[in-house]
């Protein structure tokens, strides 16, 4: 094994680049860990034929994440053969710091993987622990599935929740960059793709398999597992015919009203679609308002709200202790600061805890009770609403409330394979609570996601661009929004969403020749 003198590089001190470092247990046990995942990945199929590739970084605490060293695996070995001497060891910024020595015949001379421009770049844009390469057969055929799509889409899937950052009711979405003849020239795709999809932990490269990274070595061995695990599925149900980018995964239906696999459609889709007054099925989306759109401003105004405020103290005080109620005073104290330093009416100071529980608690429960009055559109105030409204839907105090026509126009729109999904300023906690948990029983089965002001402000031209990238549509005008806000009408027209306005009983009135198109109803659609 040989070693290269060592540099300093990004920061990192000399000393961790000395001999002594090189060959420390820490370098030692990732050199180790690489050659028995090789071994691991070779027999699910995701590293034969000496192609896949893995890197981790030495874990030391006593060095910040960007700057420990790279162990990466080598290129074009039989993975499954390789041995902990054959790892090179890298600084931060790529030098080689130790390499393996050469073999005899029919070895071939040593080379550091072929995927380190990549690993690199994803060392450095997400700050990753860990970044593995496969080939497994599910991540490559997945995206020849659809040879146009630049996304694979999944939701309503256990495994998702292998995935950091998402739940069984969320849609996954995995960017796809299209292959090239060398490796290294991917770089600038995937970095292309990790800014464009910021959450992401995954880019899938068509015709060719997938990088997954996480924060550690498990993190990325876990979710790499779920991914592939989902690709199969998805594989395995478009064989079957059916549609695994819908929650209920229901048959596969073209324009013409068949199933994807040849079959005649059991369901009438030439009657639902002139009943839409031909909406397109499979190339349109549609984003519902909430309040006065799919539920009566009264039931937000008259039951959720109060519901809340009423029940603030005796959340708090309950769950004072819990990661998640600290989480929401973390968050309400930020906003309260903010409050205060630009003068807003009610905002009070909030004690530190060194004043006592119920005094904080006094506070929190001062401000939040001038938020609900003020109707502020805060994510501070959403997210503890959120939590105490699963309190009372989970305890039967509360029940969801949409209009009579909601449910069979949901599921009519999803017969058509349109998805649905929801933008409101209420969290997505509050909004999966309030559609899983209504008279005509769980309605999320139809809905393929919901989006909140993490997304942006609904009054703002931005947060429907955003949305617009993130459903799955090549144009916005794919797209159809209905509120019963005009200024939200204004900012998703702006950004070149199709709009109708809802007119329900107790909404506000709008301008006089505001120019859209108005809805008393979803079967008028």
């Amino acid at each position: 094994m040989a070693t290269v003198p060592a540099v300093a590089a990004n920061g990192v001190k000399m000393g961790m680049a000395s001999q002594a470092y090189l060959e420390s247990k820490a370098v030692k046990d990732a050199r180790v860990l690489i050659s028995d995942l090789c071994r691991q990945f070779y027999t699910l199929g995701w590293v034969s034929g000496t192609g896949g590739s893995i890197t981790i970084k030495v874990h030391d605490d006593s060095i910040p994440k960007p700057h420990q060293l790279i162990v990466m695996s080598p290129s074009g070995v039989q993975k499954e053969r390789m041995v902990p001497e054959d790892m090179y060891v890298l600084s931060p910024d790529g030098s080689i710091l130790s390499q393996p020595s050469p073999k005899p015949y029919p070895h071939k001379p040593p080379k550091c993987s072929d995927c380190g421009p990549l690993f690199l770049k994803a060392y450095e844009m997400c700050n990753a622990g860990a970044v593995i390469h496969s080939h497994g057969i599910e991540s490559c055929l997945v995206t020849m599935i659809n040879p146009l799509s630049k996304e694979f889409r999944i939701t309503h899937m256990e495994m998702i929740k292998g995935i950091k950052g998402h739940g069984y009711y969320d849609e996954l979405v995995v960017p796809i960059i299209e292959n090239t003849a060398y490796e290294f020239e991917l770089t600038e795709s995937l970095a292309k793709a990790i800014e464009a999809y910021p959450k992401t932990t995954a880019v899938l490269v068509r015709n060719h398999g997938i990088y997954v990274w996480g924060d550690s070595w498990i993190s990325a061995k876990t979710q790499a597992e779920c991914y592939h695990y989902l690709f199969d599925a998805a594989i395995k149900l478009h064989q079957l015919g059916l549609d695994w980018s819908t929650p209920n995964h229901g048959p596969i239906l073209n324009v013409k009203g068949y199933l994807g696999n040849g079959a005649s459609a059991s369901i009438p889709v030439k009657a639902v679609a002139d009943e839409t007054h031909g909406i397109e099925p499979l190339r349109r989306c549609i984003v519902l308002d909430i309040e006065g759109t799919t539920t009566p401003i009264s039931f937000v105004s008259d039951v959720l709200f109060p519901y809340a405020r009423d029940n603030v103290e005796r959340h708090l005080s309950a769950t004072y202790d819990t990661a998640e109620t600290q989480d929401d005073i973390k968050l309400l104290h930020s906003q309260v600061q903010d409050d205060l330093d630009k003068g807003v009416v009610g905002a009070v100071p909030i004690p530190s805890d060194n004043a006592g529980k119920e005094e904080v608690v006094a506070a929190l429960v001062a401000n939040v009770e001038a938020m609900i009055r003020a109707d502020r559109k805060i994510t501070a105030l959403k997210q503890l609403q959120g939590h105490i409204w699963r309190t009372g839907f989970e305890n039967g105090e509360l029940e969801g409330v949409v209009f009579e026509d909601v449910p069979h126009a949901l599921e009519k729109w999803h017969a058509l394979g349109i998805k649905v999904y929801i933008y409101s300023s209420g969290s997505r906690l509050a909004q999966r609570l309030l559609f899983g948990n209504t008279g005509y029983g769980d309605l999320r089965k139809y809905l393929s996601g919901f989006f909140d002001t993490a997304v942006g402000n609904k009054k703002e031209t931005h947060s429907y661009v955003e949305i617009s990238e993130s459903v799955g549509v090549d144009k916005p005008s794919e797209i159809l929004f209905i509120t019963d806000v005009y200024q939200e009408a204004v900012a998703a027209k702006a950004a070149g969403l199709e709009v109708m306005v809802s007119i329900r009983p107790g909404n506000g009135p709008l301008p006089e020749n505001h120019g859209f198109k108005t809805i008393k109803s979803f079967s008028g659609i």
